[in-house]
């Protein structure tokens, strides 16, 4: 009988053994589990910020594109008339968008605003005028374009407001890696004609 036991049962070392190797395979399968989230959570992180980085290109292509002027510009961003929507050949607070970086210049975002009397903005002197429609005279709507970017650098072919061409360029962390982007933009709706000879006013003849 005690020859039978032995021969169907499992002998201490035996039973170490089985648990050790299963030990192995569970510590195996854990790894691999872990490491197949960690890949899958680096896919989703960077589909996420080229998904950002599509439509910060969209939107600042279209803007760019349809605007009348650049007609401001400081080393943290881009005064835009977007359009003349009230057709008196000025600027006024509500028409302008600007294109910056944030106060920390860790982001891309557009600032819009709206105040009493919609009132007519000099181009003169842009710091002045970003200064006056960030006051709180003016309601600021922000719309982030790139929550997490770096090293923003905003390039015009020429000083504003005589700008053709636009080039905003960011660097974006991506699963650990640094990358690289750049929007190029031309304007196609350029209100040069309402500009006098030195570039500083907004003329009333639309010749």
């Amino acid at each position: 009988m005690t020859e039978d036991r032995r021969q169907n049962g499992f002998t201490l070392a035996e039973l170490l053994v089985a648990m050790v190797v299963t030990s192995i395979v569970l510590g195996a399968v854990v790894t691999l589990a872990y490491a197949l989230g960690a890949a899958d959570d680096a896919g989703d992180d960077t589909a996420q910020k080229q998904a950002q980085v599509r439509y910060a290109t969209l939107r600042i292509s279209e803007l760019i594109r349809n605007c009348r002027l650049v007609f401001g510009a400081t080393s943290d961003g881009l005064g835009v008339w977007r359009a003349d929507d009230n057709g008196n050949k000025d600027i006024n607070a509500e028409e302008v968008v600007y294109v910056n970086k944030g106060d920390e210049g860790d982001h891309l975002e557009f600032m819009e605003f709206s105040g009493s009397g919609n009132p007519v903005l000099p181009i003169t002197n842009f710091a002045a005028t970003l200064a006056t429609l960030t006051s709180p005279s003016y309601n600021q709507e922000s719309t982030i374009l790139v929550p997490q970017c770096s090293n923003v650098q905003f390039v015009t072919d020429s000083s504003p407001p005589w700008s053709k061409s636009v080039s905003i360029s960011f660097d974006v962390e991506e699963n650990g890696v640094t990358h690289h982007y750049q929007i190029n933009t031309a304007l196609r709706a350029w209100a040069g004609n309402l500009l006098n000879s030195t570039g500083t006013l907004i003329v009333s003849d639309d010749d």
